[in-house]
């Protein structure tokens, strides 16, 4: 048993260093995406949208360091403005949706009876009853392509998920003795939500943030790859894996460089959103020791 014990406790303080690794390579790399979308006209080293169509396919290479695609533009360049789209998009889309789904979520849970079923069973449930991606799909053939048109597809059923958690947390919140104590000394219901409720549920709405930009990041290159996200010749990550589809094999640098971007910027997303959620769960840090 004592041999048992030291084994296992070894292997948790092998694991352990384990978050905090992660949670410092998102941050790392979330803070590398914003410089380059930042700063992207200062380290771009060619024009992203500039033709030269004698330097067609070119492999990497000094002059251009991720080489160039079918009609020669840098592909380097045009990762860099890549990063400025994505973020637009990611913190656009969290914005608008967790919006949304604060004030949709808190009315459902503050207040109950009709309005939660409203709410909650069938503007929520028609929603959920379609795949998010399919409404942007619609949304974007309807309206047609453009920054504005992706980011109001994107937010349309990504609300629901806020939503959803803001009710449980405001139905769980409201029945404490602080929010009744406040009620009883006349403050309205405005009040309680601003300065009673709304702190104590904050935290896994940052979590589900976090998380939510990973899955904007990828939506927007779907859609982007679909022919449906940011009209040419703007510079996105999904329309430049869409032109590099009749090129996969001849020139598989059009694939690699924006296609591992996408991964590193989700995956940076997603270390933190799982760090936050491992800090900010007292369960969670009760089980790990911290």
């Amino acid at each position: 048993m004592m041999e048992k014990s030291t084994a296992t406790g070894a292997g948790q303080a092998r694991t352990k260093p384990l978050r905090p690794g992660l949670a410092t390579a998102g941050i790392v790399l979330l803070a590398i995406f914003v410089l380059c979308a930042i700063f992207a006209p200062a380290l771009a080293p060619h024009d992203p949208a500039q033709l030269d169509l004698n330097a067609r396919l070119l492999p990497p290479s000094h002059a251009h360091f991720f080489g160039t695609d079918e009609l020669g533009r840098d592909i380097f360049s045009r990762t860099l403005f890549g990063a400025r789209i994505s973020l637009i998009v990611a913190v656009s889309v969290v914005s608008i949706s967790l919006a949304i789904g604060l004030v949709m979520g808190a009315l459902a849970g503050l207040y109950g009876g009709w309005l939660d079923a409203v709410i909650n069973i069938y503007v929520m449930n028609a929603f959920l009853a379609l795949p998010g991606i399919l409404l942007a799909i619609a949304f974007v053939a309807f309206m047609g392509p453009g920054l504005w048109n992706l980011i109001f597809a994107l937010s349309i059923g990504g609300w629901v998920g806020y939503a959803r958690l803001v009710r449980a947390q405001v139905m769980a919140v409201k029945e404490r003795e602080f929010v009744e104590a406040a009620r009883a000394l006349g403050a309205n219901d405005l009040r309680i939500l601003l300065r009673h409720i709304l702190p104590n549920i904050v935290q896994p709405l940052i979590v589900q943030a976090a998380i939510g930009m990973a899955g904007a990041v990828l939506a927007e290159a779907t859609l982007s790859f679909l022919g449906l996200g940011i009209p040419p010749p703007a510079a996105s990550w999904g329309s430049m894996l869409n032109d590099a589809r009749s090129h996969l094999f001849e020139s598989p640098h059009m694939v690699a460089f924006p296609a591992v971007a996408v991964m590193l910027c989700v995956l940076s997303f997603n270390f933190i959103g799982d760090a936050l959620r491992d800090r900010m769960d007292p369960r969670t840090r009760l089980s790990a020791g911290l």
